[in-house]
């Protein structure tokens, strides 16, 4: 039976039944986060986020989806081609558009091709399908973080690994559990750092999705927006309309964390589980003068969390090389490209074997510099 494909400028053109039928309930691939992404204005033509997903069908039945977007920048993607947009700007050539299979602001390995039955004909029919792109103008194709990245191991596509730091749950049964598997002088620098919560008179509030009223939603958002605004100049990636769709129509997904002083919310983390692991995803403080309260808000309550909830991974995401002391170790990611003018191709695939051959040594390293002690 053959395949055939359309892309599709908004999510709404599908129906939310039939795209999260082929989702494996990922929160960051359900048709919930991306449509909040496209209803909120946070992805468009005008963000440089063009929504193109490619839809696969066989008789007039979708079979599989791709959520794709035509890029204008490079912003909000964490796998990183800055290089080669400056390297077509050198040579007088438009590196954008591109296209992006991903989720936007979100470096989460998850699903990316969202099907029922992978098979090497759909891999094929999915290459095929995206190389035909080149004819229309674009630089390239890039399916960012895939957790099928497997599958692409005989196509034309040249494969991109990066490492994040996940902490992984081996039977802790509490914090404490956790703090003896480490070696004497990290478990004293975490026990330490804790400490100076309680000598800053904080107090540490979580709230589920259903507690989660607007004067938190707004204390959340302020203090999103200040950190972002004094780490990056802007107002960050995703707007309050975004936080509270995903808020109320998410909320058996989401948990968030607050520190409080007298009562006043002086920082916020907000927290989302998907089946076996908990994300650690959107950091801020409003008042940023207390030791330590980072590590607290973003590590230390998320591995607590995991540990009552029996979650097996938490994934504070993407780098912090920090985490390894912290009892986060090094993972691999995964992402798949291609350029479509020959000669960048060349250029791309020895960029990224050389890139490979060094992140290869530097995961080793981080192995090594792991706070556990040595049975």
């Amino acid at each position: 039976m053959t395949y055939q494909h359309d892309f599709i400028d908004s999510i709404s053109n599908i129906s939310e039944h039939t795209w999260n039928s082929l989702t494996n309930d990922h929160v960051f691939s359900g048709y919930a986060w991306l449509s909040a992404l496209e209803r909120s204005g946070c992805v468009n033509k005008q963000t440089g986020w063009q929504p193109q997903h490619l839809v696969i069908k066989q008789s007039d039945h979708i079979v599989a989806i791709l959520p794709g977007y035509l890029k204008d920048h490079s912003y909000g993607e964490y796998v990183f081609d800055w290089a080669f947009a400056e390297a077509y700007e050198r040579y007088g050539l438009e590196y954008y558009p591109k296209w992006l299979c991903g989720v936007p602001f979100t470096p989460v390995q998850g699903p990316r091709i969202l099907c029922k039955h992978i098979t090497p004909e759909l891999i094929n029919y999915i290459e095929a399908a995206l190389l035909e792109l080149g004819e229309n103008g674009l630089s390239g194709i890039h399916l960012n973080f895939l957790s099928e990245h497997t599958h692409f191991a005989n196509t034309t596509l040249i494969p991109r690994r990066n490492v994040q730091f996940h902490w992984q749950n081996k039977g802790y049964q509490s914090f404490s559990d956790f703090l003896s598997a480490l070696n004497a002088r990290k478990r004293k620098m975490l026990s330490k750092e804790r400490l100076k919560i309680q000598q800053q008179n904080l107090t540490i509030h979580w709230f589920s999705g259903n507690e989660i009223n607007e004067a938190l939603l707004d204390a959340f958002y302020l203090s999103y927006r200040l950190t972002y605004l004094k780490r990056s100049g802007h107002n960050g990636y995703l707007n309050r309309e975004f936080f509270a769709l995903i808020i109320k129509n998410l909320p058996h997904a989401v948990r968030l964390c607050c520190a409080l002083k007298d009562d006043d919310i002086v920082a916020t983390s907000l927290y989302f589980i998907s089946g076996d692991t908990l994300y650690g995803r959107y950091w801020g403080a409003i008042e940023s003068q207390y030791d330590s309260l980072h590590f607290e808000l973003c590590y230390y309550q998320g591995i607590e969390l995991a540990i009552k909830e029996g979650i097996t991974t938490f994934d504070a995401g993407a780098q912090g090389e920090h985490k390894l002391a912290r009892g986060f170790e090094p993972v691999w990611r995964h992402s798949y490209h291609t350029l479509f003018r020959p000669e960048f191709k060349i250029a791309l695939q020895d960029y990224c074997e050389r890139e490979t051959q060094a992140l290869q040594q530097y995961f080793i390293e981080c192995e090594a510099k792991l706070p556990f002690k040595h049975e």
